[in-house]
């Protein structure tokens, strides 16, 4: 069975490599691996293959699916829980078989969630370079005490509750909104309408899917309603966040400090190395002038441990496929 990996990164190769070299019997996987993102314009690379094996700025939608159909594909293999980069719609009416990694090493995201927190609240980021430089002064770099504010989680799935845990061990008291509460919150906070949530919480951190509710969840509206001068932190779809109007507040200083490690149009930026390149996606590069402003290039689920887990439940979703038997990761439509 031919699978076409797209958006291959090296480390992406060595754990399906090496999930594929420590499976037992059953049928033989073939990878072949390629850099590009699949889209329109790349997907005929997919051809003489049974299955692609996608990440999260890879493009399924309708013309994709139906050129993958036509050429033999039946199945997308999801490297990531998320699922709103494909056309489900259209995938169940052509067939498809279409899995996903649901859960994989929530801590991972949950403790770059607080290494963000950390770095922007203290500016360890801006100390480093300082004392780099024999700038050894703290004008500019007071920050707060976590222990006491409050923290609101939105989205208490299993990276939210992971979040949840490590804020509530820091002393923190942390208010949840989901609309369908997670009972294993119970003890770690307290369940809150979101505009609630929003006005109470000195930190606001993001970990729901992304879907037609939530996309721009974050907006004009809802940061009005936010404390003055609190952290926005988002580690969990980009379009969660309206980049204008967060660039509005920022502006405004309705908004005290902003962390994301995922973007509106990350796509065109992230997972490349753009640095002897001029970016010229204005809305980021003004959010990159802001002194309160952290971002990282969606590495919250880069640990060594995640990447493991992710290749292990690709090859078993797969092994499913090959095998046709009930799979318990496949996406349904919504």
């Amino acid at each position: 069975m031919k699978v076409a990996v797209f958006s291959a990164r090296p480390y992406d190769r060595r754990s399906l490599d090496e999930a594929n070299q420590q499976r037992g019997s059953g049928p033989a996987f073939e990878f072949q691996y390629y850099d590009a993102t699949l889209d329109v314009h790349t997907v005929t690379l997919a051809q003489d293959c049974d299955a692609v094996c996608v990440f999260v700025n890879d493009r399924l939608d309708a013309p994709v699916l139906q050129a993958l159909h036509a050429m033999g594909v039946r199945a997308v293999l999801l490297r990531c829980a998320g699922f709103n980069n494909v056309d489900l719609a259209s995938a169940e009416g052509l067939g498809f078989f279409v899995a996903r990694v649901p859960a994989y090493s929530p801590e991972a995201v949950a403790e770059h969630t607080l290494a963000l927190i950390m770095t922007l609240n203290r500016q360890t980021h801006r100390a480093y370079n300082r004392v780099r430089e024999g700038n050894f002064m703290l004008e500019g770099l007071l920050g707060r005490t976590l222990h006491g504010k409050t923290a609101g989680i939105v989205g208490t799935g299993k990276i939210g509750l992971a979040t949840a845990r490590i804020l509530h061990g820091m002393g923190c008291t942390v208010l949840g909104h989901d609309p369908y509460p997670s009972p294993d919150f119970v003890g770690l906070g307290q369940f809150v309408p979101l505009q609630e949530l929003l006005a109470r919480s000195d930190i606001v951190s993001l970990h729901c899917p992304l879907t037609a509710d939530t996309r721009h969840l974050i907006n004009d509206d809802s940061l009005t309603l936010m404390k003055h001068g609190a952290m926005l932190v988002n580690t969990s779809r980009g379009g969660l966040v309206d980049t204008d109007a967060v660039i509005r507040a920022l502006k405004s200083r309705q908004l005290g400090h902003l962390a994301i490690d995922v973007y509106e149009q990350e796509s065109a930026l992230f997972f490349q190395d753009r640095s002897g390149q001029i970016i010229d996606d204005d809305v980021f590069q003004r959010l990159m002038t802001f002194p309160n402003v952290l971002v990282t290039g969606h590495q919250g689920f880069f640990t060594a441990e995640a990447l493991q887990e992710i290749a292990e439940t690709t090859l078993g979703n797969l092994a499913h496929f090959a095998a046709g038997t009930d799979c318990p990761n496949k996406v349904a439509k919504a």
